[in-house]
């Protein structure tokens, strides 16, 4: 099996299990990724998501192995729109995620890394975009990635495709906790716990939320803000009333 599923209470734990390759997304995990965390938001026994991989290596990104072998045309197409699909999942489902970086996240590995809500790296763990030494581009990756740090510090890391370790990416705010490699599932699976434990409309309205106002220019924002203030306002008198006696 290319994808592994454990749950810890309300804690699903999704484990990439191709250690033989580091994880490489071919399109069965790919799939399966996007399955399984369709899945799990579909599931209201599940609160919260942790992504790790199995083995050494978080994810190497894209399987160039099998990239080789797609010729332009609508297989090429195909994986494409899967990619961009698995990316998106992740703001557009309403439980949290939380990345167990437990080893290199490379190409699209790093991209799933930082599309998670929060991200626990492991310390000897390195991050990195190396797309362009390979003659092509850290292209559905770059969408993400240039959301969550500054122009310039996103552009060095497409553009000369060097990893940076732990502790750089924590400066750059891309992960949330550097550990230890022995705690990395441990601390992301507490803080999974953590989120899993609020209820669950308020965190699908906070992720929803959040995404939502993040692009947004202040008015339209603060907007979107006081709708969701109105909406959960009357949900909690909602449920007051059902309690009522």
């Amino acid at each position: 099996m290319t994808l592994l599923t454990e749950n810890r209470g309300a804690v699903r734990i999704l484990t990439m299990n191709r250690p033989e390759k580091r994880n490489a997304l071919n399109s069965e995990l790919t799939q399966g990724l996007l399955d399984a965390l369709r899945a799990a938001d579909a599931d209201e026994s599940v609160g919260a998501i942790v992504l790790t991989g199995a083995g050494q290596g978080f994810c190497a990104g894209a399987d160039l192995t099998e990239f080789k072998d797609l010729q332009a045309g609508v297989a090429a197409e195909n994986r494409a729109e899967l990619t961009m699909q698995l990316h998106l999942a992740f703001s557009q489902i309403k439980i949290p995620v939380v990345s167990a970086i437990n080893g290199h996240a490379m190409g699209g590995g790093a991209g799933l890394a930082i599309a998670s809500d929060l991200a626990v790296m492991a310390e000897g763990a390195k991050l990195g975009y190396p797309e362009v030494r390979h003659g092509i581009v850290a292209a559905i990756v770059m969408a993400n990635l240039v959301r969550q740090v500054g122009r310039k510090a996103a552009f060095e890391l497409v553009a000369l495709g060097e990893p940076i370790d732990a502790q750089r990416a924590f400066q750059l705010g891309m992960v949330n906790r550097v550990v230890p490699l022995a705690s990395v599932v441990a601390e992301a699976v507490a803080l999974a716990e953590k989120l899993a434990g609020v209820k669950r409309v308020a965190m699908a309205e906070t992720k929803r939320l959040f995404h939502e106002v993040a692009d947004l220019a202040l008015a339209p924002a603060l907007e979107r803000g006081r709708d969701t203030n109105k909406r959960m306002r009357n949900f909690a008198q909602l449920g007051a009333k059902k309690d009522a006696p």
